[in-house]
């Protein structure tokens, strides 16, 4: 049931048993699993923290902040997946201990969009020193040409090349620090911070030759498609035809977005953010008929699968990732206003 103006909330949405998912595969540390006894990553566990907030459980999502701030590394920067152990210092067990750039900061989001949801000013003093120290390791590894390279090795070796959607997150993750630091008065970060992210914005309307040099371009990926419009880098006109010049490719009609255009599989996480990018371009009516699909890629207790394999008509990988969860309750919060963070993909602050 929604109210009078058509609103409807969390449990209109049938979204609680995704948010309970999230809080209950929360550890006592703070950090969020993608699944129980599964690994982490920082960016997972933002979006994570982030439909904590909607539902207004504010002491899980600090819990989660909290997390981020314990194990941030000395250059701000956090490793880019997390084990089961519950010191949080190591890199998951067979990964390749590394540092990328958009995981590491996409902090800064998260902590905007809590101060948003609460008006809590004091958590926002509290989470200052890691939203600095992490857009400031983002920072440092800025070309002169404005992409924001992705990944640091353990042993301190940079990787000069960039992804389009690593660089978009940035790109939201900069102008969110910014506002952080527009509130509690920090004038010379905002500035610094605003000047990357208009290299960056930059770099990747006008420059795709300095992205994918290095590895097979990424454009089959849907994130490459979508990134761009949601994290307010394409805006306008130039947003609205970018989306509809890959609806066909990468789009599944009622059944979602493909993850990999040349791959029979919808996944529940990006058609979600497809869902955000049309709302901010304006088109909500068909951002929601997209969003009404991915109901019945859900179990039994209404928790959200990966994504479902149509050619093989299975649920493909079989795991239920907390984040995909997240994405939908921040699809559902652009679509209904759940809460004060609503507006804040379908908004974009401008250059």
């Amino acid at each position: 049931m929604s109210d009078a103006s058509g609103r409807r909330s969390l449990a209109d949405w049938g979204l609680e048993p995704a948010v309970d998912y999230v809080e209950r595969t929360q550890r006592e540390d703070g950090l969020v699993l993608w699944y129980p006894d599964g690994p982490a990553d920082p960016w997972d566990h933002v979006e994570s923290a982030m439909a904590l907030s909607v539902a207004g459980r504010d002491a899980a999502a600090r819990r989660a902040y909290r997390w981020v701030a314990d194990v941030q590394h000395d250059d701000g920067a956090l490793w880019a997946t997390y084990g089961d152990s519950e010191d949080g210092d190591g890199a998951h067990e067979g990964d390749e201990p590394r540092k990328e750039t958009h995981r590491s900061c996409y902090v800064a989001v998260g902590v905007w969009h809590h101060y948003l949801c609460t008006d809590d000013r004091a958590f926002l003093e509290t989470m200052w020193p890691t939203v600095r120290d992490a857009l400031a390791f983002a920072c440092a590894h800025q070309a002169p040409t404005g992409e924001i390279y992705w990944t640091v090795g353990p042993d301190g070796e940079v990787y000069e090349d960039a992804l389009v959607a690593g660089c978009a997150s940035i790109y939201k993750s900069l102008a969110c620090g910014a506002a952080v630091a527009d509130v509690i008065g920090h004038t010379e970060a905002r500035d610094r911070w605003l000047e990357a992210r208009a290299d960056l914005g930059e770099a990747i309307r006008e420059r795709p030759d300095r992205f994918d040099r290095t590895w097979e371009s990424k454009s089959r990926y849907a994130m490459d498609w979508f990134y761009p419009v949601l994290c307010g880098v394409v805006t306008g006109d130039p947003a609205r035809r970018r989306l509809e010049a890959g609806e066909d490719r990468f789009l599944e009609t009622e059944l979602g977005c493909r993850c990999v255009a040349d791959e029979p599989w919808v996944t529940v996480a990006e058609s979600c953010e497809l869902v955000l990018s049309l709302a901010a371009v304006g088109r909500t009516e068909r951002a929601r008929e997209i969003y009404e699909w991915l109901f019945q890629w859900t179990d039994d207790e209404g928790v959200f699968w990966t994504g479902y394999q149509f050619e093989d008509g299975e649920f493909w990988p079989g795991e239920r990732p907390t984040w995909t969860g997240a994405a939908a309750v921040l699809a559902a919060d652009a679509l209904s206003g759940l809460s004060s963070a609503a507006d804040l993909f379908t908004d974009p602050q401008p250059e």
